[in-house]
């Protein structure tokens, strides 16, 4: 016997208790199809929580399953029967496993004989902490359901998104047309406990596309960014970027290829700076001289990437002799690249490199719209602080400006963890570094040292092995007087703290 009785056989009244009613009751996801005008009359209660599906309440008999009505739902009290029917719900058995595709992207499959599998993408935080043991990120998740007794899901944590949409949209759709009791073949995001459809129909040729809205776009936009530059502990490390001599090279052959490559300083830049944290692994005081080369090589092509450059000469290790011809000013719009770039200026103390920095237009960077409005007012913040005569106010007023729109609730483009662990850290060593606060910047360094040191985890990825950001405020704080032991902070290269083995770099 089929126990699944249509939404129409099932409407009417049972004869169930309500103890009974509250032990076989669960929350259910319905193809709106399955709801007829007719019937939607005795299920007020129900609504619509998405394109194509009804949130309803079912009762799990020994024989049949049939759709409770708003009389069923008055006599047990609405209440106790929605947590009643959540409670039950995710009891339900399932199997669990991880799709592993052809890209980056890993899909996590939930499936079972239960005729509710699919509707536990109602409360998805949940049922991800229960088959994963981890929360879902906090910009959620992609799901499908495609049939009642299947969904998948990929939480959005790094660029891996992209190919995981695709994925999810041919998976769901292969699903819905050869699985029983097909639901729906749509692509959900599901973001706060709300789903939301990313599919769209066209009536006239049936045919299906995907189409994010501008919310979801943005933080897809900024995690891919982020995801390309290594800085999200959810990316696995490339052997490739821990390699000193891979990185060694790429760096030489792509100051090389600059002359005809637009894109080959940017590319040098980015395993300068990859090779210079690297290096720091095996070298964490960087007292060596191939320590600094790399160092160095790093303050040079980021300024260049950004505010040009004369004829410049130098070696990078044993044997590398870099030559870069005049570079006129073409500064990217990538304002996270122009913090590195003017980070590592900072730790360097190349001063006249960070004049040049300041002198990038803002409206240059503004263009990157990969960022949250927070990393532009940081910029404007280290600009007026630098540039001579920058008066006080000013930086106050750009400083509360960033500290106001890194707030989660403003964030639209990079996730909580790494802008609460990682990128906002700087922004508060700043501000106890300004109004000259000893003590509470030796507290929030330790701090920040913590949290660097939480997020990356036991990552291998270069980023992990140096905290940027925070040791360019160690050094200004150093620079001007401020107590800091660096021999017993990690993360942060002593000789680039107390500047004892730094070379001027014309």
């Amino acid at each position: 016997m089929n126990r699944d009785n249509s939404v129409e056989a099932g409407a009417g009244r049972g004869g169930e208790s309500a103890e009974e009613l509250l032990r076989g009751v669960r929350a259910r996801l319905l193809p709106v199809g399955m709801v007829t005008p007719q019937v939607a009359g005795g299920m007020r209660y129900a609504r619509v929580v998405a394109d194509e599906l009804v949130f309803a309440y079912a009762f799990d008999g020994p024989t049949s399953v049939r759709t409770l009505t708003d009389g069923d739902v008055e006599r047990v009290g609405a209440e106790a029967l929605g947590q009643a029917a959540r409670s039950n719900l995710m009891r339900e058995p399932v199997t669990y496993e991880e799709i592993a595709l052809e890209g980056r992207a890993t899909l996590h499959s939930v499936f079972g004989d239960s005729h509710f599998v699919a509707s536990k993408a109602l409360y998805l935080g949940e049922l991800a902490r229960q088959v994963t043991g981890e929360s879902l990120p906090s910009a959620g998740a992609l799901v499908v359901v495609p049939t009642r007794h299947l969904l998948a899901f990929h939480p959005i944590a790094d660029g891996s998104v992209v190919d995981a949409l695709n994925d999810l949209a041919a998976y769901a759709l292969g699903a819905y047309e050869d699985g029983p009791g097909p639901l729906s073949p749509r692509v959900y995001w599901w973001h706060r406990g709300g789903l939301t459809s990313l599919t769209v129909v066209d009536e006239g040729s049936r045919t299906l596309s995907l189409r994010p809205p501008q919310q979801l776009l943005g933080l897809m936009k900024g995690l891919i960014r982020l995801d390309r530059a290594g800085r999200l502990a959810t990316r696995s490390a490339d052997p490739a970027v821990l390699d000193p001599g891979t990185l060694t090279r790429t760096t030489v052959e792509s100051v090389a290829r600059h002359p005809g490559d637009p894109a080959g300083l940017g590319d040098a830049f980015a395993s300068a700076l990859a090779l210079a944290h690297v290096r720091c692994t095996a070298d964490p005081r960087a007292g060596d001289v191939v320590t600094w080369d790399a160092w160095e090589t790093a303050v040079r092509l980021g300024s260049a990437l950004f505010s040009g450059s004369g004829p410049e000469q130098w070696y990078l290790g044993e044997g590398n002799a870099l030559q870069l011809p005049a570079t006129p000013a073409a500064p990217p719009a990538d304002a996270r690249v122009w913090l590195d770039a003017f980070y590592a200026a900072l730790v360097c103390r190349a001063h006249d490199r960070v004049a040049r920095l300041c002198r990038v237009p803002l409206e240059a960077l503004r263009q990157d719209d990969t960022v949250d409005a927070y990393v532009l007012h940081w910029i404007d913040t280290l600009q007026t602080y630098f540039s001579e005569g920058g008066p006080a106010d000013a930086v106050v007023e750009k400083l509360l400006a960033t500290m106001q729109s890194s707030l989660p609730e403003m964030l639209t483009h990079a996730p909580d963890e790494f802008v609460n662990r990682v990128d906002f850290q700087p922004v508060s060593l700043f501000h106890r570094l300004f109004t000259r606060e000893h003590e509470a910047f030796g507290e929030s360094l330790a701090e920040a040292l913590s949290e660097h040191g939480g997020y990356w985890g036991e990552s291998e990825a270069p980023r992990a092995r140096v905290a940027l950001g925070v040791l360019a405020m160690a050094c200004l704080a150093h620079d001007q007087g401020f107590p800091i032991d660096p021999e017993r902070l990690p993360y942060l290269p002593r000789y680039l703290v107390d500047g004892k083995r730094i070379e001027h770099i014309s």
